[in-house]
Protein backbone atom coordinates (compact mmCIF):
# COMPACT_ATOMS: atom_id res chain seq x y z
CA UNK A 1 0.00 0.00 0.00
CA UNK A 2 2.79 2.44 0.86
CA UNK A 3 2.78 5.55 3.03
CA UNK A 4 0.09 8.11 2.32
CA UNK A 5 1.83 11.14 0.89
CA UNK A 6 5.22 9.42 1.20
CA UNK A 7 7.58 9.95 4.09
CA UNK A 8 7.39 8.35 7.51
CA UNK A 9 4.63 5.83 8.20
CA UNK A 10 2.06 6.53 10.87
CA UNK A 11 2.00 3.38 12.99
CA UNK A 12 -0.73 2.36 15.41
CA UNK A 13 -0.01 -0.54 17.76
CA UNK A 14 -2.55 -2.43 19.86
CA UNK A 15 -0.74 -3.80 22.89
CA UNK A 16 -0.74 -4.81 26.53
CA UNK A 17 1.48 -6.56 29.04
CA UNK A 18 5.20 -7.27 28.99
CA UNK A 19 5.13 -8.64 25.43
CA UNK A 20 3.34 -5.51 24.31
CA UNK A 21 5.89 -3.24 25.95
CA UNK A 22 8.77 -5.06 24.22
CA UNK A 23 6.98 -4.81 20.89
CA UNK A 24 6.34 -1.09 21.33
CA UNK A 25 10.04 -0.54 22.05
CA UNK A 26 10.71 -2.35 18.79
CA UNK A 27 8.28 -0.08 16.92
CA UNK A 28 10.05 3.00 18.22
CA UNK A 29 13.44 1.56 17.28
CA UNK A 30 12.17 0.62 13.80
CA UNK A 31 11.23 4.25 13.21
CA UNK A 32 14.65 5.41 14.41
CA UNK A 33 16.26 3.03 11.93
CA UNK A 34 14.51 5.01 9.23
CA UNK A 35 16.15 8.16 10.49
CA UNK A 36 12.99 9.36 12.20
CA UNK A 37 12.94 10.84 15.67
CA UNK A 38 10.04 8.73 16.91
CA UNK A 39 7.22 10.91 18.21
CA UNK A 40 3.52 11.06 18.86
CA UNK A 41 3.12 12.07 15.20
CA UNK A 42 4.34 8.69 13.98
CA UNK A 43 3.66 6.12 16.72
CA UNK A 44 0.40 5.69 18.62
CA UNK A 45 -0.12 2.87 21.10
CA UNK A 46 -3.64 1.82 22.08
CA UNK A 47 -3.19 0.17 25.47
CA UNK A 48 -5.31 -2.47 27.14
CA UNK A 49 -6.99 -1.22 30.33
CA UNK A 50 -8.87 -4.40 31.17
CA UNK A 51 -6.17 -5.22 33.74
CA UNK A 52 -6.93 -2.05 35.73
CA UNK A 53 -8.14 -2.18 39.32
CA UNK A 54 -8.70 -0.23 42.52
CA UNK A 55 -6.48 -1.31 45.41
CA UNK A 56 -5.91 0.42 48.76
CA UNK A 57 -7.78 3.43 47.45
CA UNK A 58 -5.62 3.98 44.37
CA UNK A 59 -6.19 3.22 40.70
CA UNK A 60 -3.70 0.81 39.15
CA UNK A 61 -3.19 0.45 35.39
CA UNK A 62 -0.65 -2.37 35.00
CA UNK A 63 -0.45 -2.45 31.19
CA UNK A 64 -0.39 1.33 30.88
CA UNK A 65 2.42 1.52 33.41
CA UNK A 66 4.43 -1.33 31.87
CA UNK A 67 4.46 0.34 28.47
CA UNK A 68 5.07 3.82 29.88
CA UNK A 69 7.97 2.65 32.04
CA UNK A 70 9.48 0.65 29.17
CA UNK A 71 9.44 3.63 26.79
CA UNK A 72 10.84 5.84 29.55
CA UNK A 73 13.64 3.35 30.22
CA UNK A 74 12.76 3.03 33.91
CA UNK A 75 11.11 -0.41 33.91
CA UNK A 76 12.36 -3.36 35.91
CA UNK A 77 13.55 -5.67 33.15
CA UNK A 78 14.38 -8.48 35.58
CA UNK A 79 10.94 -8.84 37.14
CA UNK A 80 9.14 -7.74 34.00
CA UNK A 81 6.92 -5.27 35.85
CA UNK A 82 7.24 -2.13 37.99
CA UNK A 83 10.10 0.37 38.30
CA UNK A 84 13.77 -0.49 38.35
CA UNK A 85 15.61 -0.06 41.68
CA UNK A 86 12.33 0.26 43.54
CA UNK A 87 11.81 -0.34 47.26
CA UNK A 88 8.79 -1.74 49.10
CA UNK A 89 8.63 0.05 52.46
CA UNK A 90 5.13 1.40 51.94
CA UNK A 91 3.93 -1.98 50.71
CA UNK A 92 5.26 -3.59 53.90
CA UNK A 93 3.45 -0.98 55.98
CA UNK A 94 0.19 -1.57 54.11
CA UNK A 95 0.49 -5.28 54.81
CA UNK A 96 1.21 -4.58 58.48
CA UNK A 97 -2.14 -2.77 58.56
CA UNK A 98 -3.82 -5.67 56.79
CA UNK A 99 -4.57 -3.44 53.80
CA UNK A 100 -4.35 -4.32 50.13
CA UNK A 101 -3.45 -7.78 48.90
CA UNK A 102 -0.46 -9.48 50.54
CA UNK A 103 0.29 -11.31 47.30
CA UNK A 104 0.23 -8.15 45.13
CA UNK A 105 3.39 -6.11 45.62
CA UNK A 106 3.36 -2.35 45.13
CA UNK A 107 6.76 -0.68 44.89
CA UNK A 108 7.27 2.74 46.44
CA UNK A 109 8.05 4.48 43.13
CA UNK A 110 5.17 2.62 41.52
CA UNK A 111 2.87 3.83 44.30
CA UNK A 112 3.92 7.37 43.47
CA UNK A 113 2.54 6.80 39.99
CA UNK A 114 -0.71 5.35 41.34
CA UNK A 115 -1.16 8.22 43.80
CA UNK A 116 -0.58 10.83 41.10
CA UNK A 117 -3.03 9.06 38.79
CA UNK A 118 -5.67 8.74 41.48
CA UNK A 119 -5.34 12.39 42.44
CA UNK A 120 -5.86 13.50 38.86
CA UNK A 121 -8.84 11.17 38.48
CA UNK A 122 -10.36 12.49 41.71
CA UNK A 123 -9.88 16.02 40.35
CA UNK A 124 -11.99 15.10 37.33
CA UNK A 125 -9.40 14.15 34.72
CA UNK A 126 -10.23 11.31 32.35
CA UNK A 127 -7.86 8.34 31.97
CA UNK A 128 -6.89 9.77 28.57
CA UNK A 129 -5.91 13.07 30.17
CA UNK A 130 -4.10 11.27 33.00
CA UNK A 131 -2.01 9.37 30.48
CA UNK A 132 -1.13 12.64 28.74
CA UNK A 133 0.07 14.02 32.07
CA UNK A 134 2.09 10.87 32.76
CA UNK A 135 3.65 10.84 29.30
CA UNK A 136 4.71 14.48 29.63
CA UNK A 137 7.27 13.48 32.27
CA UNK A 138 9.44 11.56 29.79
CA UNK A 139 10.27 11.75 26.08
CA UNK A 140 8.51 8.51 25.18
CA UNK A 141 8.68 8.86 21.42
CA UNK A 142 5.05 7.78 21.15
CA UNK A 143 1.51 8.79 21.98
CA UNK A 144 -0.20 6.44 24.44
CA UNK A 145 -3.97 6.13 24.49
CA UNK A 146 -6.08 3.96 26.80
CA UNK A 147 -8.47 1.76 24.86
CA UNK A 148 -11.38 3.49 26.66
CA UNK A 149 -11.99 6.00 29.44
CA UNK A 150 -14.57 3.66 31.00
CA UNK A 151 -13.73 1.29 33.87
CA UNK A 152 -14.09 -2.17 32.38
CA UNK A 153 -11.92 -4.36 34.63
CA UNK A 154 -11.52 -7.98 33.56
CA UNK A 155 -13.42 -10.49 35.71
CA UNK A 156 -12.60 -14.18 35.51
CA UNK A 157 -15.18 -16.80 36.42
CA UNK A 158 -13.22 -19.72 37.81
CA UNK A 159 -14.10 -23.29 38.61
CA UNK A 160 -13.31 -23.32 42.34
CA UNK A 161 -13.09 -26.94 43.52
CA UNK A 162 -14.56 -26.18 46.94
CA UNK A 163 -17.17 -23.55 46.11
CA UNK A 164 -17.98 -24.08 42.45
CA UNK A 165 -17.96 -21.30 39.85
CA UNK A 166 -17.19 -17.86 41.26
CA UNK A 167 -15.96 -14.55 39.83
CA UNK A 168 -12.71 -12.83 40.78
CA UNK A 169 -10.70 -9.93 39.44
CA UNK A 170 -8.24 -10.91 36.75
CA UNK A 171 -5.31 -9.76 38.91
CA UNK A 172 -6.29 -12.14 41.70
CA UNK A 173 -6.55 -15.05 39.28
CA UNK A 174 -3.31 -14.15 37.47
CA UNK A 175 -1.10 -12.97 40.32
CA UNK A 176 -2.36 -14.81 43.38
CA UNK A 177 -3.39 -18.10 41.83
CA UNK A 178 -1.00 -18.03 38.84
CA UNK A 179 -3.92 -19.11 36.66
CA UNK A 180 -4.09 -22.45 38.49
CA UNK A 181 -7.87 -22.19 38.90
CA UNK A 182 -9.57 -23.30 35.71
CA UNK A 183 -11.20 -20.28 34.03
CA UNK A 184 -14.71 -20.68 32.70
CA UNK A 185 -15.17 -17.21 31.24
CA UNK A 186 -13.55 -13.78 30.90
CA UNK A 187 -15.78 -10.73 31.09
CA UNK A 188 -15.41 -6.95 31.17
CA UNK A 189 -18.58 -5.73 32.87
CA UNK A 190 -19.88 -2.54 31.33
CA UNK A 191 -17.79 -2.77 28.17
CA UNK A 192 -20.87 -2.94 25.95
CA UNK A 193 -21.64 0.67 26.99
CA UNK A 194 -18.02 1.86 26.67
CA UNK A 195 -16.58 3.89 23.82
CA UNK A 196 -13.07 4.17 22.40
CA UNK A 197 -10.98 6.76 24.21
CA UNK A 198 -10.74 10.09 22.36
CA UNK A 199 -8.28 9.81 19.51
CA UNK A 200 -8.32 6.01 19.19
CA UNK A 201 -10.69 5.71 16.21
CA UNK A 202 -9.11 8.73 14.49
CA UNK A 203 -5.60 7.28 14.91
CA UNK A 204 -6.68 3.98 13.37
CA UNK A 205 -8.40 5.78 10.48
CA UNK A 206 -5.34 7.95 9.77
CA UNK A 207 -2.76 5.16 10.16
CA UNK A 208 -0.54 3.84 7.39
CA UNK A 209 -0.35 0.53 9.20
CA UNK A 210 -1.95 -0.99 12.29
CA UNK A 211 0.03 -3.61 14.18
CA UNK A 212 -1.60 -6.06 16.59
CA UNK A 213 1.22 -6.85 19.02
CA UNK A 214 2.12 -10.31 20.35
CA UNK A 215 0.22 -9.76 23.58
CA UNK A 216 -2.16 -12.20 25.27
CA UNK A 217 -4.96 -12.48 22.69
CA UNK A 218 -7.67 -13.10 25.29
CA UNK A 219 -6.98 -10.68 28.16
CA UNK A 220 -4.77 -8.03 26.51
CA UNK A 221 -5.93 -7.70 22.90
CA UNK A 222 -9.38 -9.19 23.53
CA UNK A 223 -10.64 -6.30 25.69
CA UNK A 224 -9.37 -3.73 23.17
CA UNK A 225 -11.30 -5.40 20.37
CA UNK A 226 -14.36 -5.69 22.61
CA UNK A 227 -14.69 -1.91 23.06
CA UNK A 228 -17.59 -0.96 20.77
CA UNK A 229 -16.25 0.90 17.76
CA UNK A 230 -12.67 -0.36 17.76
CA UNK A 231 -13.29 -3.52 15.78
CA UNK A 232 -15.30 -1.49 13.28
CA UNK A 233 -12.48 1.07 13.03
CA UNK A 234 -10.02 -1.73 12.25
CA UNK A 235 -12.29 -3.25 9.64
CA UNK A 236 -12.83 0.08 7.86
CA UNK A 237 -9.39 1.69 7.98
CA UNK A 238 -7.53 1.99 4.69
CA UNK A 239 -4.37 0.88 6.49
CA UNK A 240 -3.26 -2.75 6.36
CA UNK A 241 -3.68 -4.52 9.69
CA UNK A 242 -0.82 -6.89 10.52
CA UNK A 243 -0.76 -9.18 13.54
CA UNK A 244 2.23 -10.83 15.19
CA UNK A 245 1.75 -14.28 16.69
CA UNK A 246 2.27 -14.57 20.47
CA UNK A 247 2.79 -18.32 19.97
CA UNK A 248 6.25 -19.69 19.13
CA UNK A 249 6.73 -23.35 18.39
CA UNK A 250 3.20 -24.10 19.53
CA UNK A 251 3.85 -22.62 22.99
CA UNK A 252 3.20 -19.31 24.71
CA UNK A 253 6.29 -17.17 25.26
CA UNK A 254 5.30 -15.75 28.62
CA UNK A 255 2.37 -15.89 31.00
CA UNK A 256 -0.66 -18.15 30.77
CA UNK A 257 -2.17 -17.32 27.40
CA UNK A 258 -2.55 -21.03 26.70
CA UNK A 259 -4.89 -21.38 29.70
CA UNK A 260 -6.88 -18.37 28.49
CA UNK A 261 -7.13 -19.70 24.94
CA UNK A 262 -8.23 -23.14 26.12
CA UNK A 263 -10.98 -21.53 28.20
CA UNK A 264 -12.52 -19.91 25.12
CA UNK A 265 -12.06 -22.99 22.95
CA UNK A 266 -9.12 -21.79 20.84
CA UNK A 267 -6.11 -23.96 20.08
CA UNK A 268 -2.77 -22.69 21.41
CA UNK A 269 -1.12 -22.30 18.03
CA UNK A 270 -0.27 -19.63 15.49
CA UNK A 271 -3.19 -20.85 13.38
CA UNK A 272 -5.57 -20.87 16.34
CA UNK A 273 -4.86 -17.26 17.28
CA UNK A 274 -4.99 -16.15 13.64
CA UNK A 275 -8.43 -17.71 13.41
CA UNK A 276 -9.50 -15.98 16.62
CA UNK A 277 -8.69 -12.56 15.14
CA UNK A 278 -9.94 -13.50 11.69
CA UNK A 279 -9.39 -11.99 8.25
CA UNK A 280 -10.86 -8.69 7.15
CA UNK A 281 -11.92 -10.44 3.97
CA UNK A 282 -14.36 -12.24 6.25
CA UNK A 283 -15.61 -10.79 9.51
CA UNK A 284 -12.25 -10.44 11.26
CA UNK A 285 -9.70 -7.66 11.74
CA UNK A 286 -6.42 -8.83 10.12
CA UNK A 287 -4.94 -8.65 6.65
CA UNK A 288 -1.63 -10.35 7.43
CA UNK A 289 -0.13 -12.54 10.14
CA UNK A 290 3.50 -13.07 11.09
CA UNK A 291 4.28 -16.48 12.53
CA UNK A 292 7.52 -17.64 14.12
CA UNK A 293 10.14 -19.50 12.12
CA UNK A 294 9.43 -22.46 14.36
CA UNK A 295 5.85 -22.44 13.04
CA UNK A 296 6.69 -22.07 9.35
CA UNK A 297 4.70 -25.22 8.58
CA UNK A 298 1.57 -23.34 9.67
CA UNK A 299 1.86 -20.63 6.98
CA UNK A 300 -0.34 -22.43 4.45
CA UNK A 301 -3.00 -23.09 7.07
CA UNK A 302 -3.02 -19.39 7.98
CA UNK A 303 -3.28 -18.42 4.33
CA UNK A 304 -6.26 -20.73 4.04
CA UNK A 305 -7.97 -18.44 6.56
CA UNK A 306 -7.71 -15.58 4.05
CA UNK A 307 -4.61 -13.97 5.53
CA UNK A 308 -1.26 -13.17 3.99
CA UNK A 309 1.26 -15.00 6.17
CA UNK A 310 5.02 -15.26 6.49
CA UNK A 311 7.39 -16.87 8.97
CA UNK A 312 10.04 -14.75 10.68
CA UNK A 313 12.14 -14.88 13.88
CA UNK A 314 9.83 -13.65 16.65
CA UNK A 315 11.91 -13.86 19.83
CA UNK A 316 12.01 -10.36 21.39
CA UNK A 317 15.27 -10.73 23.30
CA UNK A 318 16.18 -7.02 23.04
CA UNK A 319 14.89 -3.85 21.34
CA UNK A 320 16.94 -4.55 18.20
CA UNK A 321 15.34 -7.98 17.75
CA UNK A 322 11.93 -6.48 18.47
CA UNK A 323 12.62 -3.83 15.82
CA UNK A 324 13.47 -6.59 13.34
CA UNK A 325 10.00 -8.05 13.94
CA UNK A 326 8.35 -4.67 13.44
CA UNK A 327 10.40 -4.15 10.26
CA UNK A 328 9.11 -7.51 8.99
CA UNK A 329 5.53 -6.49 9.81
CA UNK A 330 5.95 -3.15 8.04
CA UNK A 331 7.41 -4.91 5.01
CA UNK A 332 4.43 -7.26 4.98
CA UNK A 333 2.19 -4.18 5.02
CA UNK A 334 4.15 -2.59 2.20
CA UNK A 335 5.15 0.53 4.13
Amino acid sequence: MGVRGGGTPRIVVLAGGVGGSKFVLGAREALRRRGVAASADHLTVVVNTGDDLWLSGVRLQPDVDSITYALAGVNDTQRGWGRQDDSERVNAELQAWGAGWPWFTLGDLDLGTHLARTGWLRDGATPTRVLELMAARWDLGARLLPMTDAEVDTIVTVDEPETGPRPMHFQEWWTRHRASLRPLAFDNPGIEAAAPAPGVADAIAAADVVLVGPSNPVVSIGPILAVPGIRSALRHTDAPVVGVSPIIGGRVVRGMADVCLTAIGVETSAVGVAGLYGARSGDGVLDSWLVAQEDAAAVNAVRALGLDAHARPLWMTDPARSADIVDAALALAGV
